[in-house]
């Protein structure tokens, strides 16, 4: 039974008048599935409360950062006592650095810059590469995304190895001109554009495993070839775990792939879950590459509110409360909804495909490849409108879905039996339901 949705519609109707789209990032809008948009007054562990009352279990997590759940006592209590001392200096801080050990300690990287988005880590690493290696291009796959930087917002040439032209309005083809867009876990391109480029390339950048195109795992083997072939060509690998660092895993998806085949990223950017629900993210590799970081070299970057205290200690509380027995929770909760979805979905008759790689998955509306999604062009052949209907059913039996057929789901440690059951009571309705936007 659809729920009431009077004091969103009206924050919403407010928020248009003042604010673009009403929303302060698009996907926010429910432009995607119709309908509206449900404001958030508060939260607790796995659930949310909307400004009429209603509740939910929560899949998007904040799109990942609330690892233990929304308002963990723990976390809570660390950020109190910071706020108590102040929220922002403009100078260094011991949370930063007890941060900066903490990530150094358990990824690839050798040492960490803090920066305060998602979006500033990638344009970052970027610069940093070009200014490392001396060269100009970078080369990217095509449904990664790595924020919103120009050179980076770009769609695929008329071409393989051409270059890229600007996805959205407002990017100069100036700023694309430099990226080549490639199809994802296609080796023989990525081996076709290092010949092509052999001494241009100046770094190679991917979602270690994309999110948002859906969940599309890296085939076996993939990263480690994307790896061992920038280092053959004097290129740096940029691995972007803004989605999967500390996510996927503990050790995020390097944990999955590179710790157990025995490879490193040259750089590393990192987000989400490192903030604890608060803006902030990182990047961070090699010493001999980020040593050329002003002000020790000539890579200039910089942040007035990089490595805030408040957003360390909450990343540094939810780091160190992320434990073994978390991760196994979340993904034994995880495996029972992903498994539950599928029966559902294929008793009602719903073509689809449900990936994973660590906690995360996401849902198909498509039957994908002989059976899998592999690249953005198999993504986007996705049932939108089943995928809508399937959103609403969910939603009006009190489960919180991505508004967006192409985005990942997340669990926390605090979803508990009550939460899982929930979601699986939803499932048999939903599917249903997009059975019915099928027919």
């Amino acid at each position: 039974m659809p729920r009431p949705t009077t004091a969103s519609a009206a924050l919403f109707e407010r928020a248009r008048a003042v604010t673009p789209g009403g929303v302060n990032s698009p996907v926010r809008a429910f432009n995607a599935v119709g309908g509206t948009p449900r404001f958030i007054r508060s939260a607790a562990g796995a659930w949310l409360t909307d400004a009429d009352g209603n509740e939910y279990v929560d899949l998007i997590c904040s799109w990942g950062p609330m690892l233990l759940g929304h308002a963990h006592p723990e976390v809570q209590a660390r950020v109190a006592e910071a706020v108590a001392r102040g929220t922002s200096y403009g100078a260094p801080t011991e949370p930063e650095v007890e941060l900066a050990e903490e990530i150094v300690a358990r990824t690839p990287v050798e040492r960490v810059r803090f920066v305060s988005s998602g979006t500033e880590a990638t344009m970052s690493a970027i610069r940093l590469a070009r200014g490392f290696t001396g060269r100009d291009v970078v080369v990217k796959f095509a449904g990664c995304y790595h924020g919103h930087v120009d050179s980076l917002l770009a769609s695929a040439g008329s071409g393989l190895a051409t270059f890229a032209v600007p996805g959205t309005p407002g990017v100069p083809a100036s700023s694309t001109e430099l990226t080549l867009v490639l199809p994802y876990n296609d080796r023989a391109a990525v081996e076709k554009v290092f010949a092509e480029y052999p001494d241009r390339i100046a770094c190679l950048i991917t979602e270690a495993a994309p999110g948002n195109m859906g969940v599309v795992p890296p085939e076996p083997g993939f990263n480690a070839f994307l790896a061992e072939t920038c280092t053959r060509h004097g290129a740096l690998f940029v691995s972007d775990e803004v989605m999967t660092g500390f996510r996927a895993s503990k050790l995020g998806q390097w944990g999955l792939d590179g710790a157990v085949e025995g490879w490193r990223p040259d750089l590393v950017t990192f987000g989400k879950v490192m903030g604890g629900g608060f803006p902030a993210a990182a990047f961070g590799g090699r010493a001999d590459v980020m040593s050329r970081l002003a002000p020790e070299g000539p890579v200039y970057q910089a942040g007035t509110l990089s490595g805030n205290p408040i957003a360390t200690t909450a990343g540094l509380a939810t780091l160190r409360l992320a434990t073994d027995e978390v991760y196994a929770h979340i993904g034994a909760a995880a495996d029972t909804i992903r498994a539950a979805a599928s029966d559902a979905l294929t008793a009602a008759g719903v073509t689809h495909v449900v990936q994973a790689t660590g906690t995360m998955f996401s849902i198909f509306f498509t039957g994908g490849d002989g059976g899998r999604v592999r690249d953005f062009e198999d993504a986007s052949r996705t049932d939108s409108a089943a995928y809508a209907a399937f959103f609403h059913a969910m939603l009006d039996a009190g489960v919180y879905l991505p508004p967006s057929a192409y985005e990942a789901w997340f669990l926390s440690a605090a979803h508990d039996d009550r939460a899982v059951q929930t979601v699986l009571d939803a499932l048999p309705g939903a599917a249903r339901a997009a059975a019915a936007a099928q027919a």
